[in-house]
């Protein structure tokens, strides 16, 4: 959600609500207004445009616009302040928008989190919602659970994969309540006690943390900044005889790196030899962002392979959804291990999902324009404040991944902090130790919010830099995407 204090245009809120719902007017664009406040198209603490502007723009009339803002005060998206104009909010104010395990400390709701690549609900969440809720109560009447999914929704999930060109059957699909929890079935299905999983290296942390429940012990093998280093991953599978193999070979996590078709041939090739089973997180895989064609899925190379995915990062972080697609004759073990850690999904997010996922990719382009305007803008603004900085601009995903001169990322993370800016430094990625010479900085904020916090971590990094701390600590924020 942003925080802003400029105002917003009557041109530009006339673009953002479109052909609203006219029935009533005043109605409809309260809603559509309401909803782009929520989604963070229009920041908080906006000045929205007056009633006689945007009267004009909307070409409505001005009891239209009067009765609209009147609504949207008395449901807690805006404010009247005397003689400044009416003014955006949200209900219960803006600490509401942030969870107290996530944000712990005194005065981080103030504070710009990149901490979290996750970015607000684009156009269409809203809707899928309201339309799942009329449908939710035709269930009432059974007991609620559905250990691998709702039907209609393994069948839509399935038809993914289809248009990839992996073929694969409803059958094969398990729903979970997020990548996370797949990511921990997968491994409590597939491994014991003390077996090896060969993972990348910086590596998405909340993964591994799944995977170590299974009592799994964990082997890192390095992604470079110019990417996966293949021969080290023979070496290790070589050495070790993992029992899987964890990647992210759709816009890594933290690097943003995308595994070429050559390089996923050569991977399955390796595992194959080995005995290992890729354990695939396709989590990012859907937001290519400069309309380059996507390399085959993983499993096109290597059939074994038990490929993870999730709507949090295509949708919204809210949309708590993941599935499993598993090679046929391995449900059975998933569905044993996935009983005893929940019973299914929420009814009402498999409904939203199916509804989003038959809008094909009118919600995922919205969402991806908005996501390449932001990396764009924090790129440039990086490239202007930073200039010691360096990093690879993705062709995807939601984050940099970025080199500082000298190992001092955990440090630039503390001083970042008493400059009002939250960031995860470069060891919370590391396997096993390491990379202090590294922040991850996703463009998840609005384009205005992101320059910001970039000025802010410049203020810092000549703090960080002159001073050179000796003394460091790791941070004990939490990690949740």
């Amino acid at each position: 959600m942003s925080t802003s204090t400029s105002a917003v245009s009557a041109g530009r809120t006339a673009a953002l609500v479109g052909d609203f719902d006219r029935s009533p007017a005043y109605a409809g664009l309260a809603d559509a207004l309401t909803l782009l406040i929520g989604d963070g198209r229009i920041g908080l603490g906006a000045r929205l445009p007056s009633e006689r502007e945007l009267t004009e723009a909307l070409g409505v009339s001005r009891t239209t616009v009067t009765r609209a803002y009147a609504a949207l005060r008395d449901s807690g998206y805006a404010e009247a302040r005397q003689g400044s104009g009416t003014f955006t909010r949200v209900p219960g104010g803006r600490a509401r928008a942030h969870d107290r395990a996530l944000m712990p400390r005194d005065g981080d709701h103030e504070a710009i989190d990149l901490n979290c690549a996750a970015a607000s609900a684009p156009p269409g969440v809203a809707a899928a919602y309201a339309e799942a809720a009329a449908e939710l109560p035709a269930y009432f009447g059974g007991h609620g659970y559905f250990p691998a999914g709702l039907p209609e929704l393994q069948a839509a999930i399935a038809r993914t994969y289809e248009e990839r060109g992996l073929p694969t059957a409803p059958e094969q699909v398990m729903v979970t309540p997020g990548a996370l929890s797949a990511a921990a079935i997968v491994a409590q299905a597939f491994t014991r006690p003390g077996d090896r999983v060969l993972v990348e290296s910086p590596v998405y942390p909340n993964a591994t943390r799944a995977i170590l429940q299974s009592g799994a012990r964990l082997t890192g093998v390095p992604v470079d900044p110019d990417g996966w280093d293949l021969g080290a991953v023979a070496a290790a599978l070589r050495q070790g005889s993992p029992r899987l193999s964890y990647l992210i070979p759709d816009f890594q996590n933290p690097t943003g790196h995308l595994m070429t078709e050559t390089q996923r041939e050569e991977y399955a090739a390796l595992l194959r030899r080995a005995g290992t089973v890729a354990v695939v997180d396709e989590a990012h895989q859907a937001l290519a962002l400069d309309g380059q064609e996507m390399p085959r899925p993983f499993a096109s190379f290597a059939p074994e392979t038990i490929t993870i995915g999730s709507a949090s990062k295509v949708f919204w972080g809210g949309l708590r959804l993941g599935w499993v697609r598993a090679p046929e004759g391995r449900m059975d073990q998933l569905t044993e291990a996935r009983v005893g850690l929940d019973l299914g999904a929420p009814v009402m997010e498999q409904l939203v999902l199916i509804r989003l996922l038959a809008r094909g990719d009118a919600v995922v382009t919205e969402q991806r324009d908005r996501l390449r305007e932001q990396r764009d803008r924090l790129a440039a603004a990086v490239t202007a404040r930073l200039p010691e900085w360096r990093y690879r601009l993705p062709g995807g995903g939601q984050f940099l991944w970025l080199q500082l001169p000298r190992p001092l990322g955990t440090a630039l993370t503390d001083e970042a902090e008493r400059h009002g800016v939250i960031i995860a430094p470069g060891p919370v990625f590391a396997a096993e130790g390491g990379l202090d010479q590294f922040v991850r900085i996703p463009w998840t904020r609005p384009p205005e919010v992101l320059e910001e916090a970039v000025t802010r971590l410049a203020g810092a990094w000549s703090v960080v830099r002159d001073r050179q701390a000796s003394t460091r600590r790791t941070s004990a924020r939490v990690m949740v995407a």
